[in-house]
């Protein structure tokens, strides 16, 4: 048995890709879950970005590689489900034991958040990521036993709560007095600020009832 678990983060540049693409056109960000890949070689795609996001439809649709695509809404997020044609990065990766969690797509630049069982696996992982053009490691760190779910979203926010939540704090918004205001976070985020005090409110209500009960 294997004890220990490492984090690791990975940031692509230069991938054509259907979703960095579309970000790169429309500078939408974008969250993902890890994409599937079928057996007969298409991808199978879920993802979401802030509302409203209907440049970011468009340019999808326009792509000849997605198929299938389906857009609805709820809240301040729009998701989207669709076939890609176009091969995932993150697939050379996957194959060599690392576990993605969470995908983001900001103007063409990709970032990947997930986990390797041991330093054999990572070096195998590391050695795929230097083989595949424009992947570089970007934090790698140990996973503690306290920390086990924290890949996983123990506390059941959404990727997009979570940044909200992140950049604020790293900002100093939450500072007294405030290192930051809102729409200086928002603009960090590059969301509007009355979506950026959504995804604050709506993290910070889910955090509070967990901790309080």
């Amino acid at each position: 048995m294997i004890d220990e678990c490492l984090v690791v983060e990975f940031s692509v540049t230069g991938d054509d890709c259907p979703l960095a693409a579309a970000t790169r056109e429309t500078r939408t960000t974008i969250d993902a879950r890890p994409p599937v890949l079928r057996a007969d070689g298409n991808t199978l795609l879920r993802f979401s970005a802030s509302s409203p996001a209907d440049d970011l439809a468009g340019a999808l649709d326009a792509d000849d590689r997605i198929r299938y695509l389906h857009v609805s809404r709820t809240d301040s997020r729009t998701n989207f489900r669709c076939l890609s044609k176009h091969p995932c990065v993150v697939h050379e990766l996957t194959d060599e034991g690392f576990m993605a969690e969470s995908l983001r797509y900001r103007e063409g630049v990709e970032r990947y958040t997930g986990a390797v069982v041991g330093h054999d696996v990572l070096q195998g992982v590391l050695a795929a990521a230097a083989e595949t053009v424009g992947v570089s490691l970007e934090r790698v760190f140990p996973l503690g036993e306290e920390d086990d779910e924290a890949v996983a979203q123990r506390w059941d926010l959404t990727p997009a709560q979570e940044a909200a939540l992140q950049t604020a704090l790293s900002m100093g918004y939450f500072a007294v007095p405030r290192g930051a205001t809102a729409s200086e976070v928002a603009a960090e985020l590059d969301i509007s600020k009355s979506a950026f005090l959504e995804r604050l409110r709506r993290g910070q209500a889910t955090l509070f009832g967990q901790v309080f009960g």
